[in-house]
């Protein structure tokens, strides 16, 4: 199946479903497998080390209401994350990403979950799509009973002097107006100018 039509479908499920219902990720996602890297091969020894696998995130086992909500916003989050990243930023930072920043995206959705009650959770949804462009946007959890954001993930472009170019992964809270950064990691992208996000 073409991959506009994939995404096209993938959008049109989230929109329809307000975002409780993704896709299956098998649908999301090429199943081609890239050659492996030196980076990547140390990646995954990193994660062999540490027993952390991202094939978590999806495993269909009975959890309470309350973990089975979290793992759908997790699983909504990270799609609009790939989203954002487009096709030709995707395969260069997706091992990365989904080893060094998802846990961490994991756990602020997890900190931010446990200060609500299970019936109140039921309020939070994904309520943005992802910015294209030059826009660091992401997603952004609002809290539908109250109709505000309660925490905001961003992505900047960095680049720092003769270091070549990175992106910033971070979020803000309410808690402060969303004013302070938290840091969630790094990833170096190149010496050469990224292209736009959602390309």
């Amino acid at each position: 199946m073409p991959r506009w039509v994939r995404k096209s479908l993938v959008v049109l499920v989230t929109v329809l479903t307000f975002g409780l219902v993704t896709p299956p990720q098998s649908f999301l996602y090429d199943e081609v497998q890239a050659e492996k890297s030196p980076k990547r091969d140390l990646l995954e020894s990193n994660r062999q080390e540490h027993n952390v696998s991202s094939e978590h995130y999806y495993e269909e086992q009975e959890l309470p209401d309350k973990q089975k909500f979290i793992q759908q916003l997790l699983s909504d989050a990270e799609a609009q994350t790939y989203a954002k990243f487009g096709d030709r930023i995707k395969p260069v930072i997706e091992d990365e990403f989904r080893e060094v920043i998802l846990p961490k995206i994991e756990k602020a959705i997890e900190e931010v979950a446990s200060q609500y009650e299970e019936e109140e959770l039921r309020q939070l949804v994904i309520s943005e799509f992802p910015a294209g462009g030059h826009s660091e946007r992401i997603f952004n959890i609002a809290d539908n009973g109250k109709n505000e954001d309660i925490i905001k993930f961003h992505v900047r472009k960095d680049h720092p002097p003769q270091s070549g170019y990175w992106f910033n992964f971070h979020y803000h809270t309410y808690h402060d107006d969303f004013q302070e950064h938290h840091h969630l990691g790094s990833i170096y992208w190149d010496k050469n100018t990224p292209p736009k996000w959602m390309s």
